[in-house]
């Protein structure tokens, strides 16, 4: 995404979840501040958390692409932010996640950079024009070097401001480094760490928060000191924590410095000012990174970090040394009052990366189930056994029967951790359990059909967070929930879904509701395999060899190469006849590359025959990799 659409984006998710997202303003750009008019940016931070549940609540903080040509950290927290708001209520992880903490994501950190990245340029710093010249390429400051602890200590920057590292004149001397400052001054509890550089140190049992800051590229991750080779007072914690994520994402975990020496950085300053645990991923092979590396390695292996950073932000100096539960399993998962569920769950001391040394591990020694409350809001434990009749590996299943005769009627969360010989206890994964008193939770029952044939479907129905499947032959189903207030939609392959929202249930009740699908007919579907099938172009248009998505042709304004200027050119499909039908959907691939704010590609319809037309979407900017489309 550009920095609008990733803008874009932020705000739509904080309008649609207003219960769980917010899109604020932490200060200003240096071109917003010192040019105005159309200029510049909010330096704004998508907060997700479920307001609902009142505070306090640890923080995850991330900040990303504050080098302009850095393009994937921007879209990775996108993804992740889109992620967690996704899986509300459906994920338990998500959910417990959402509910008792908060996640602050900087999506885009250098907006001015990046808008001039965006048009081709392996910009870095900011745009400040007071430094190298007001129309040079070099001018600027890195931000990744302007931050105040410990500026210019170490020979981790440059003095000379056409350097792509210059640091600025004076520490913190950046509108947008001042932002993020403040923000983190704002956040995170004052004075956890006790001063000095290299020494100090935090209370690893106590000390809260986490601190990202996404880059690109080299596959590492890094911790402070960035200036000196002297590893700082919890040293062995960031480690723990550094191997951990590179567990998951795979990269090279070590002491920053070991990349090469910095000064003035992001994660130095979250630790040395806040005693925040701050670490730094560089993501990738490259700045403008394509498109397969990052959907393939990149996102799947980066997400799963990021959620962990989100649970071990209570404790993340202590959390990381324990082992974690994984595969928690409540079986059933829906039971009657006094029925038993067991819950079972893997967990495992060894997941680290030994890429960089070796972590201990120890054998198991426990594990433990809480309902609904977990072990930091005062729940009761319950002690789980090993599968195997002994906890003495560093890999044990375990398991527990719960009682469930106390439980009320409803969706329980269950929070299972384990804890190692060391004492240590590791991160949470969590699980649901229903408990549905047969006899009076209300039932919804139906059939699905296919619009105008009646043919049965085989078919997904939802009500709210519990789904079942119809049987295929007939397209009946049955679901039995908690009363409560529900959508109930009805999907199935190759049709419109349907959705009846806003449903109450209640006890003793039981719907009849039968849902009526719409199949999806094409009525127009090219791959510009086969030449022109009726498209009508002007200008330059003209099929291609050049770029595809498809196997080999694509449709192109620009076969020869740039558009020319003050052009307004088109291409326009046969008339397509949609009478009768709903729904209508328009699926596209496409790729541009165009100047941003002054050349734009609009999807225009028109009903009438082409005498009047209505933009359904517009794009503008650089997209210059093949991504899909439905209108």
């Amino acid at each position: 995404r550009t920095i609008d659409e990733t803008f874009a984006t932020a705000a739509q998710i904080a309008a649609d979840h207003p219960t769980l997202a917010t899109w604020v303003d932490a200060g200003d750009s240096w071109e917003k501040i010192n040019i105005g008019g159309g200029a510049g940016d909010d330096m704004s931070v998508l907060v997700l958390t479920n307001s609902a549940v009142p505070g306090p609540k640890p923080v995850l903080f991330v900040t990303s692409s504050i080098h302009a040509r850095e393009y994937t950290p921007a879209e990775l927290m996108t993804r992740f932010a889109e992620e967690l708001i996704a899986g509300y209520g459906v994920d338990p992880d998500i959910t417990w996640i959402l509910d008792t903490e908060e996640v602050h994501l900087m999506l885009e950190a250098n907006p001015d950079g990046r808008r001039h990245a965006e048009a081709g340029s392996l910009w870095r710093k900011n745009t400040n024009q007071n430094y190298c010249g007001p129309t040079s390429s070099y001018r600027g400051a890195d931000l990744n070097r302007n931050f105040s602890f410990e500026w210019a200590c170490c020979g981790g920057s440059s003095g000379s401001q056409c350097d792509e590292t210059y640091r600025g004149p004076s520490p913190a001397s950046e509108p947008e480094v001042q932002a993020i400052e403040s923000y983190m001054d704002l956040i995170y509890p004052p004075n956890q760490r006790a001063p000095g550089f290299p020494g100090g140190g935090v209370n690893e049992a106590t000390a809260t928060g986490v601190y990202l800051d996404i880059h690109s590229y080299s596959q590492l991750v890094l911790w402070p000191w960035g200036g000196t080779g002297v590893p700082s007072d919890n040293g062995a914690a960031f480690t723990s924590l550094g191997r951990k994520y590179a567990f998951f994402n795979g990269y090279y975990p070590e002491q920053s410095v070991g990349l090469y020496p910095t000064d003035g950085t992001t994660d130095d300053y979250a630790y040395g000012s806040l005693g925040v645990e701050a670490q730094t991923f560089e993501l990738g092979t490259d700045f403008f990174q394509d498109c397969a590396t990052f959907e393939n390695a990149i996102l799947p292996g980066n997400l799963p970090a990021l959620l962990y950073a989100a649970k071990v932000a209570r404790t993340p100096w202590a959390t990381p040394k324990g082992p974690d539960a994984l595969s928690v399993t409540s079986t059933p998962s829906v039971v009657a009052p006094g029925d038993p569920a067991d819950v079972t769950a893997t967990l495992d001391d060894t997941r680290y990366s030994n890429a960089n040394g070796t972590e201990p591990v120890q054998n198991i020694a426990a594990g433990e189930v809480y309902v609904d409350t977990p072990p930091w809001d005062g729940g009761t434990p319950v002690a789980m056994s090993p599968a195997d009749g002994n906890f003495n590996t560093p890999v044990e299943g375990a398991t527990v029967t719960l009682d469930t005769s106390s439980l009320a009627d409803g969706r329980h969360l269950l929070y299972v951790r384990g804890r190692d010989a060391a004492n240590n206890w590791g991160a949470i994964s969590a699980a649901w359990l229903t408990v549905i008193d047969p006899a009076v939770a209300p039932i919804v029952q139906g059939n699905v059909l296919e619009t105008g044939t009646g043919t049965p479907l085989a078919a997904t129905v939802s009500v709210g967070p519990y789904s079942t499947s119809t049987d295929p032959g007939t397209g009946a189903y049955s679901i039995q929930v908690p009363e409560g207030t529900y959508d109930l939609t009805a999907t199935a392959v190759g049709h419109a879904p349907a959705t009846f929202a806003g449903v109450t249930l209640v006890n003793y009740q039981t719907l009849d509701q039968d849902f009526s699908l719409m199949p999806f007919t094409i009525v127009l579907d090219d791959d510009v395999e086969g030449g022109n099938i009726g498209w009508t172009p002007t200008g330059q248009w003209a099929i291609t060899t050049l770029q595809s998505h498809s196997p080999t042709h694509s449709w192109t304004d620009s076969p020869g190469g740039n558009y020319g200027n003050n052009s307004n050119t088109s291409i326009t499909s046969p008339l397509l006849d949609l009478s009768g039908t709903t729904n209508t959907q328009l699926s596209f691939w496409h790729r541009y590359d165009t100047e941003a704010g002054y050349d734009y590609c609009h999807v225009e319809i028109s009903t009438n025959g082409g005498s009047t037309w209505t933009e359904v979407a517009s794009y503008n900017g650089a997209h210059t990799t093949w991504s899909p489309v439905t209108i």
